[in-house]
């Protein structure tokens, strides 16, 4: 995004197509920028004109700006990154090269798909602790895991079904000390929190907080741990020359989504990382505000927990499903249902989440607690 007049919101919408109805679900999918559809809309016709691998050849220099920007956005380097088909994906990546005891600890509210992928590997699951609010605590989590020492601590920042920042800075120091292996799930969290915290593994989609397309993220690893995985493919039996990272990345790729993630990081690089997190944490506490006094729902975040994540309870048993889709027929507002599953651990019910982006106004938002009101 170029720098211009008007305010970071303005400047936002300005770059995007406009919105039918409302949307306040960028935790599921950002909306891209005329920028991001065309880089990929071209890259697409390249192919069509030099055929794909030529077209990707081509596209080497806009995917190596990609890979930049998420090292300066970690902590690592570009030559630690790789392209992924979103988070899931490179979770798994991971996981299936580990090639020792397969053990992982990790919060009691962990991502449903994630915990999948960690089971799918053989993955033993200890719970970390936390506070009241589902927040680690830090202290007892370093003297568990002094004790007992996993193969791998997995931290996903920011969760899908509840918007509470976790102190993901305070454990990469801990497991520096321990000497253990860090993996954040950055999903909900890269392009929304500050993420530059150099762990042993980070990993992410495209389509959340940076608004890019669908279909494609990221999986970086540090030297130190990518010298000791082992990925499945090729056999390593084979002994082919190819690197770690090179391995992992192999195989059929999108490589107009990539191109288009590429622009969207530029971006939100010339947007500026700290102004569109201090922005998000306003729109979170405007959020929580306008929904605060909504009959039948209970916002479970407090007005100023640094996220523009809000997620609202039913109290009076209203169906989240059925107000989702309500929302979407009746009135053009895009919301997340948000279902047990995503935290089978520690959900009891389903809730509805809201995630505007850093364009939202307090009269859209008055819009929403308006329209959520009568839905319910």
């Amino acid at each position: 995004m170029t720098s211009g007049a008007g305010t970071l919101a303005e400047r936002w919408r300005a770059v995007r197509p406009p919105v039918a109805g409302l949307h306040v679900d960028s935790a599921a999918c950002s909306r891209q920028s005329f920028a991001v559809i065309d880089a990929a809309t071209q890259h697409a016709r390249h192919e069509a004109e030099v055929g794909g691998y030529v077209a990707a050849v081509a596209a080497a220099p806009a995917l190596d700006a990609g890979r930049a920007a998420i090292g300066a956005l970690t902590g690592l380097d570009s030559g630690d990154v790789v392209y992924t088909t979103g988070a899931n994906n490179a979770l798994d990546l991971l996981l299936s090269s580990w090639p020792a005891q397969r053990t992982v600890a990790c919060l009691p509210g962990e991502y449903g798909p994630n915990l999948a992928v960690m089971a799918a590997n053989g993955f033993d699951v200890h719970a970390l602790p936390t506070d009241g609010a589902g927040r680690l605590d830090v202290d007892a989590a370093a003297r568990q895991l002094a004790a007992d020492r996993p193969s791998l601590v997995h931290l996903t920042t920011l969760a899908s079904h509840r918007g509470v920042a976790q102190p993901m800075a305070a454990l990469a120091d801990v497991c520096r000390s321990l000497d253990l292996p860090l993996v954040i799930d950055a999903a909900q969290a890269f392009g929304h929190l500050d993420c530059a915290v150099t762990p042993s593994a980070i990993y992410s989609s495209s389509r959340k907080w940076v608004a890019g397309p669908r279909g494609v993220g990221f999986l970086a690893v540090r030297p130190d741990l990518a010298q000791r995985l082992r990925p499945r493919l090729p056999p390593p039996e084979w002994g082919l020359p190819s690197g770690v990272l090179e391995r992992l990345e192999q195989g059929e790729a999108n490589v107009a989504a990539r191109v288009g993630y590429s622009v969207a990081l530029g971006e939100y690089l010339a947007a500026g990382p700290a102004q569109v997190g201090e922005r998000l944490a306003e729109v979170g506490a405007m959020t929580r505000e306008a929904l605060a006094d909504v009959k039948g729902w209970r916002v479970v975040e407090a007005v100023d927990e640094p996220t523009a994540i809000t997620t609202l309870q039913p109290v009076d048993g209203a169906d989240p499903q059925q107000v989702r889709a309500h929302l979407i027929a009746e009135r053009g507002i895009v919301t997340t249902y948000a279902e047990t599953q995503r935290a089978p651990f520690e959900m009891a019910l389903p809730v509805l989440r809201a995630s505007p982006h850093v364009d939202v106004t307090e009269g859209e938002l008055e819009e929403f607690a308006e329209a959520l009101a009568a839905a319910t």
